[in-house]
């Protein structure tokens, strides 16, 4: 399948995507049921069964997935086809526990590269098209994602992975990129490095950022597009449920992301009732997967909070508004929700800091503290280093409704990131 047969999705009337949807549906539960042990079981235990989803409707009856779910199954006991039919793996990291193991049939690939190809193309790619890949190549889904998306797309790959940063700047001004798909927060990393070799990044090729694997807010879109001069744009995904390309933000509108419905159907549930809420109510998002052959996925809770919209740009699919937090990054501190995303918000509209911040948790006497350590820009004054940290400590008091402490620290001080963001270091006793 080419983008431009990929491309014919986006005519689909509503009633023609719904039943699409369905007859995939259909056959997802019953390839699950049928192949994987642990769906069987989950099945049968929550009194359901593949032939009881006779409309979109009744998903709701059948059992989540989650995370756990893939970490007890680990490393294949999730694939649904023999191994011999497995032609790719990857995993997650493992940090905070086994890793998350993903794997691919032929056909699965085609399909992860053509959502891609068309999540590109939603973003301003065209074929002959140079794109500078700054996502980590290797069990990350992010590099090799966008590696075979844009070569479907026919556009030229450079696969510069992370990591090497003056290099990557090097190799911007030389082969003249006109789009980069990176973290947002290896983006200001790379920000840095122009400014550091004396290279206005505005006069660089780039015309279009694809930005992804971590929240980031309107604010920081702001900083990015006025600081390089290009259209800044989101994409999502997670290797769960495919990779990147899942849902891809449109850069003639840049008002949320288009979900790819043809291939993942979304749902929105109360993240404490678990039961799906209407379209336009926030909460976390779930997805299911509709053409998957090595590793079918039902009702994944992803833990990103977000909403659903109509389609726009692309109406034949609906949006997911820009993903600013995630269920397992809130803050409870004093009985007051705290994301990161709010925080990151009022340090963007401070004078002399950079985006460069963490959130350090720490325990003084019985209660949590939490302290914003943020890079003073490097002009900034002993002065208007005080000014700011005095104006972000009041920010945080006055709109989110929390005391915090603010240490403004000198440049090139906080970790930098090469994929994923560390916002929140958690040094409690």
């Amino acid at each position: 399948m080419t983008a431009e047969t990929a491309d014919l999705a986006e005519t689909l009337s509503a009633d023609e995507l719904a039943s699409l949807q369905l007859e995939r549906l259909q056959w997802t539960l019953r390839h699950a049921y049928e192949n994987v042990p642990l769906y069987r079981k989950k099945f049968t235990e929550a009194g359901v069964h593949p032939d009881d989803c006779r409309e979109l409707g009744d998903l709701a009856k059948f059992p989540f997935t989650t995370k756990a779910d893939l970490r007890e199954s680990y490393p294949f006991g999730m694939f649904a086809v023999p191994q011999e039919k497995i032609r790719r793996l990857h995993a997650s990291s493992g940090t905070t526990g086994k890793p998350t193991v993903v794997g691919y049939t032929e056909d699965d690939l085609d399909t992860w590269a053509t959502v891609m190809a068309r999540s590109i193309r939603a973003a301003g790619g065209r074929p002959g098209h140079k794109v500078h890949v700054a996502y980590g190549y290797g069990l990350f889904t992010g590099g090799l994602g966008a590696h075979y998306g844009a070569e479907k797309l026919g556009c030229t790959v450079i696969p510069a992975s992370g990591g090497m940063t003056a290099r990557q700047v090097q190799l911007i001004t030389d082969f003249e990129p006109e789009i980069i798909m990176i973290t947002p927060s290896y983006m200001l990393t790379l920000l840095d490095e122009f400014e550091r070799q004396g290279v206005d990044p505005r006069a660089s090729s780039l015309k279009v950022g694809i930005f992804g694997a971590e929240p980031w807010t309107e604010q920081m879109r702001g900083e990015i597009e006025e600081r390089f001069a290009l259209d800044a744009v989101d994409i999502y995904g997670l290797s769960e449920v495919m990779g990147p390309g899942v849902a891809q933000e449109c850069v003639e509108t840049k008002d949320g992301l288009h979900i790819w419905e043809d291939h993942f159907f979304p749902e929105v549930i109360d993240p404490f009732t678990e039961q799906v809420l209407p379209e336009g109510e926030r909460g976390e998002l779930l997805f299911t997967s509709l053409t998957k052959q090595a590793l079918p996925i039902i009702r994944y809770r992803t833990r990103d909070l977000t909403r659903l919209l109509p389609g726009t740009a692309r109406p034949a699919f609906r949006r997911m508004e820009k993903v600013t937090g995630r269920s397992d990054d809130l803050i409870i501190l004093r009985g007051v929700n705290v994301f990161p995303t709010q925080i990151e918000e009022i340090v963007l509209r401070t004078e002399g800091l950079s985006p460069h911040f963490q959130l350090v948790r720490t325990t003084r006497g019985r209660l949590d503290h939490l302290t914003v350590r943020v890079e003073a820009r490097a002009d900034a004054t002993a002065e208007a280093r005080t000014a700011a940290a005095a104006m972000v400590a009041a920010g945080v008091k006055d709109g989110v409704g929390v005391s915090v402490s603010v240490e403004v620290v000198d440049p090139d001080t906080l970790e930098r990131s090469l994929g994923k963001m560390r916002r929140v270091l958690d040094e409690r006793s």
